[in-house]
């Protein structure tokens, strides 16, 4: 069965969630911004890969904003794996202090390994990757079609900051690009309507109640 949890960490209110099945944990969006925080992320995974089951773990970034990856240094250490992106995304997260810049953030970035999400291999043979550009050049998307969730049937999208409930990703920063943006959301509204999305920031919502 698979399994999914949301932390909420960070002075943006960035939604990081953990995926898990049988076979492998998706950790997506490793946005834990204090010791508090990645000691919560840490307790809940660390619970999860029992000595028996010893799962895979991969780390999935689904654009390359600041807040989305305040703790993908930590985390990549930790877990020694790679955070996996859009190769559209991969030169703004390693250009991370500009971004710190940007936001008059008084941080020193950390380097932190990163390699295409092409190079992503999944035993949860139900995953698929989407590209969503728009919020960035490199967003994306997963999706799985058929994700029992206790007894709930439904397709599941972590949408992460291309659709938020009632919403979508601002496109007025560097790499935001409305049009592609429209286009993304219009492709994603041709999923089944009792999608849940799980999105990068605030509550979950559905495709059929967000193409309304």
């Amino acid at each position: 069965m698979l399994q999914i949890k949301c932390f909420t960490f960070g002075p943006f209110e960035t939604n990081c969630y953990v995926v898990s099945t049988d076979e492998q944990i998706l950790l997506i969006d490793p946005a834990c911004s204090n010791e508090f925080e990645r000691q919560q992320l840490e307790q809940y995974i660390t619970n999860l890969q029992s000595p028996i089951s010893n799962l895979q773990l991969s780390i999935i970034a689904t654009h390359g904003h600041l807040d989305h990856l305040w703790g993908a240094a930590w985390a990549t250490s930790k877990w020694n794996t790679p955070v996996l992106m859009h190769e559209a995304d991969i030169p703004m997260a390693k250009a991370m202090q500009s971004q710190y810049n940007l936001f008059g953030i008084r941080r020193t970035a950390e380097e932190f390994p990163i390699q295409p999400i092409s190079n992503f291999q999944s035993p949860m043979t139900n995953v698929s990757i989407l590209s969503t550009p728009g919020h960035t050049p490199g967003s994306v998307c997963l999706y799985f079609p058929e994700s029992p969730i206790s007894n709930l049937q439904s397709p599941i999208l972590l949408s992460g900051d291309t659709l938020f409930r009632m919403g979508y990703g601002r496109t007025d920063l560097p790499g935001g690009n409305m049009g592609q943006l429209i286009s993304s959301l219009e492709r994603l509204f041709t999923l089944p309507a009792d999608t849940v999305v799980y999105p990068g920031h605030g509550d979950f919502t559905t495709i059929g109640a967000e193409r309304r």
